[in-house]
């Protein structure tokens, strides 16, 4: 396989060789048993030039990918062998995201001892902003995220989106209330530059049924968003586990019948790539799905 790659790459049986550390005899012999165990020419030769034929480019669409994977597991494999150090700073948006990382961060600490993880929080006013300003490697945030220059990895949490009102507001007695309710009051916005695409998911300009929704002040942090709600200026969309980590006498959750879930996941500069990240981010996939899937999470 790794001559046949070698002649499909190089196209050139001489070039093939070197890169090989074989002599030019072997590989042509190599490639000649290939084709005898094939039953077809896979290479048209010619004093001036090598190309595949239709059957050798069938197997070359064929073995790329398997022989990457391969190559990519034994990469896997070295790494594991020599163990992976330096630091990894992570950033988190929200309590319940600060909770999942502490189980992925004891579980990277158990196989990578020589790894350092230091876990800092971000704020909805700019979430993506210390990544994008290289002061963390990896960011546990509410998705969507489609900025240029960063890549989205796993989904980590999804979880029912719910209303937080003041308790004295009237849909506060209400067991459930829907997109449309929220042209009946004005809406908190994230302060500074949130994602275009938060608004558009969980703060949508006007109801299903068009009509407008008001947007109220800005907030930076989360405990400021809760006590203008607490005082009556407004209302907000939130992810139901802040009735867990943030309940208040004089905040009420109200479920959401129709709105999309919250989903949150892991995000990094694509040209920041390290092999630290690569390992957090398999590692978390591989526990999510360990855990039960991203919904599970949410109820942590």
């Amino acid at each position: 396989m790794e001559v046949f790659l070698a002649v499909a790459d190089e196209l050139h049986f001489g070039r093939a060789a070197e890169r090989l550390g074989l002599s030019q005899a072997r590989v042509s012999r190599m490639v000649q048993k290939l084709e005898r165990r094939v039953g077809a020419l896979l290479f048209d030769r010619t004093t001036r030039r090598v190309s595949l034929t239709p059957i050798g480019q069938q197997l070359l669409a064929d073995l790329a990918p398997a022989h990457q994977s391969v190559l990519d597991s034994i990469a896997r494999a070295q790494t594991a062998g020599r163990g992976i150090s330096g630091v990894l700073d992570v950033g988190f948006l929200g309590p319940l995201a600060g909770r999942v990382l502490l189980d992925i961060v004891d579980t990277l600490r158990s196989t990578q001892p020589n790894l350092e993880i230091q876990l800092h929080t971000t704020e909805v006013a700019d979430p993506c902003g210390p990544l994008r300003d290289n002061e963390f490697d990896l960011l546990l945030t509410q998705f969507p995220v489609t900025e240029p220059g960063i890549t989205t990895g796993p989904v980590v949490i999804v979880e029912p989106c719910v209303l937080a009102v003041s308790a004295q507001h009237p849909l506060a007695r209400n067991d459930t209330v829907s997109l449309e309710d929220l042209a009946t009051d004005r809406i908190f916005r994230p302060a500074g530059s949130p994602p275009s695409q938060w608004l558009e998911s969980y703060q949508p300009w006007t109801t299903p049924s068009g009509q407008p929704i008001d947007r109220g002040p800005a907030v930076r942090t989360f405990q400021e968003l809760m006590t203008l709600i607490a005082a009556g200026q407004g209302i907000c969309t939130v992810a139901a586990h802040n009735t867990r980590y943030h309940p208040r006498t004089d905040v009420a959750y109200i479920p959401m019948t129709d709105a999309p879930p919250f989903e949150f996941g892991l995000v990094w500069r694509t040209n920041a790539e390290t092999t630290r990240v690569q390992a957090f981010s398999e590692t978390t996939k591989r526990l999510v799905d360990e855990w039960g899937g991203p919904t599970a999470t949410a109820t942590w």
